[in-house]
């Protein structure tokens, strides 16, 4: 069982908690030697927010589950535990454990062919849409855990049309750790075997050739493969090159996805709304965009802010899991302070991200768009009051107190960090500044229960704001998923 993702050789009962708890999700799990009876088993599996820990005894003759069901291998329990038509695995008291998500050990390879946890119609989705016939990734198979699947796309020769289509071959991880496609030859390694079927391709029954020609490559990694992916990434492939060329590839990759990506942006063009954007270009998608409720309907554009929602997890259906929504913004302009202030208290933002100086080299970048310290103004309908300020290292966090007096309701604490350490053309010079004021703001949010999405923005309400939404979402996944 050593060679399988979810078998974990080297951890404790505390450590897999720690682990299953920060990088997993409910139905994770993972399998562990037994520290109290050598030669069993355990497995641990996270239930929302707990992780029970149940017996595998290993007999001599047979794996057992605390007198239940009996396999002849750890592999096949968890398989049957994990394939839609196996069984319910049920605690003592009778209430089901649920094994839905593999905690994997590591990734098998650094490849960037590789795309770990992907469905078969993702990869179908993936392949179709961003390949073209050769284009190939390996994916870990959901019907067998453990085993691995080639996805490739095909050109077929037999239909009139020649349409590709996306070819899945099963790749077979035996127990003595070689790899397979069903007979044939044995590879030590997953590379391994891609390698030799690019230079000899396979056969089809059918009779079409299965041409590996071009790897479609994955920007998703896991957390734990970090380091190796950023030293891949940074090699240059032969000496000609410049070093990096991975990091410019994935680039160029989201680069050509931006053209799939042109939304309708017809509302920041409109001529009322114009004198609104602070950059002319720089506006917000139609269909994302946060529109404003309670305003004057016969004033043309009274909805209008350049600003758009963020979702962490855009597939998300509303109510179900834990991703995160964002509102990224541009600076205040002085005519649209009003209309910022009538958005945070819509959306109930209680925590604003600015990641830039009012001036930065002589240039307006943002209108000061709250009252001194101690002092309080009104912005529209709303009064707005600085009632304490902080500054720690590299930023300075304020703490607002935000009402409309013509509303019976009390007063809503917004917090307001300022964000001083971003170099103007320029990125910080090391990450730890960043995670850091980070994780002291999402503490902030997590603590201010039913709070509406974070609003975020520097200047135009991209560069920056993107960054710090992108790292703040990849954080979020990383401690999820892993």
């Amino acid at each position: 069982p050593l060679h399988f993702r979810w078998f974990h050789p080297n951890i404790s009962g505390v450590e897999a908690e720690q682990l299953l708890m920060s990088s997993g999700q409910h139905g994770s799990f993972l399998a562990r030697p037994s520290k109290s009876c050598p030669g069993g088993f355990t497995l641990s599996v996270r239930r929302h927010d707990e992780v029970t820990h149940i017996k595998i005894q290993n007999t001599g003759d047979y794996y057992d589950l605390y007198g239940g069901e009996k396999f002849a291998t750890l592999a096949e329990l968890v398989q049957h535990y994990t394939s839609q038509h196996g069984g319910l695995l049920r605690e003592r008291g009778g209430a089901p454990v649920e094994l839905r998500h593999p905690l994997g050990c590591q990734d098998p390879t650094s490849e960037r062919w590789y795309h770990g946890h992907l469905s078969g119609k993702e990869a179908e989705k993936l392949l179709m849409e961003k390949g073209r016939p050769g284009s190939f990734l390996v994916r870990e198979s959901q019907s067998k855990p453990g085993d691995f699947v080639l996805s490739v796309l095909t050109q077929q020769l037999d239909r009139a049309d020649r349409q590709p289509r996306v070819t899945h071959i099963m790749i077979h991880f035996q127990p003595d750790g070689k790899y397979d496609v069903g007979g044939g030859e044995q590879f030590d390694t997953l590379g391994d075997l891609v390698e030799c079927y690019r230079k000899n391709p396979m056969v089809e029954r059918s009779g079409v050739v299965v041409h590996l020609r071009q790897p479609l490559k994955a920007t998703r990694i896991s957390a734990a493969s970090i380091e190796s992916r950023v030293q891949e990434l940074s090699e240059a492939t032969d000496a000609s090159e410049k070093a990096k060329q991975g990091f410019w590839e994935e680039f160029e990759m989201l680069q050509q996805q931006e053209c799939r990506l042109l939304y309708p942006r017809k509302e920041g063009q409109r001529p009322e709304n114009k004198s609104k954007n602070r950059y002319k270009n720089i506006l917000p998608f139609d269909t994302t965009r946060v529109i404003l409720h309670d305003v004057d309907d016969r004033v043309p554009g009274a909805d209008y802010i350049n600003a758009n929602y963020i979702r962490s997890d855009p597939e998300e259906k509303p109510g179900l899991g834990l991703g995160k929504v964002y509102i990224a913004t541009q600076g205040c302009l002085p005519t649209t302070v009003a209309a910022f202030w009538a958005m945070v208290h819509q959306e109930n933002t209680r925590v604003i991200v600015m990641t830039t100086r009012e001036v930065e080299r002589g240039r307006n970048k943002c209108f000061r768009y709250w009252p001194e310290l101690h002092g309080s103004q009104e912005y529209g309908h709303l009064h707005v009051c600085n009632m304490a300020e902080h500054w720690a290292q590299g930023y300075c966090v304020r703490e607002l107190q935000v009402w409309r007096p013509d509303q019976e309701e009390p007063p809503r604490t917004v917090k307001h960090y300022q964000y001083f350490s971003w170099p103007d053309h320029g990125v910080p010079a090391e990450p730890t500044g960043v995670l850091s004021f980070l994780d002291e703001v999402n503490r902030t949010q997590s603590s201010m229960p039913g709070a509406g999405p974070m609003v975020v923005h520097c200047s135009a309400g991209i560069g920056r704001t993107g960054t710090i939404i992108v790292i703040d979402i990849l954080v979020d996944v990383i401690r999820r998923q892993g």
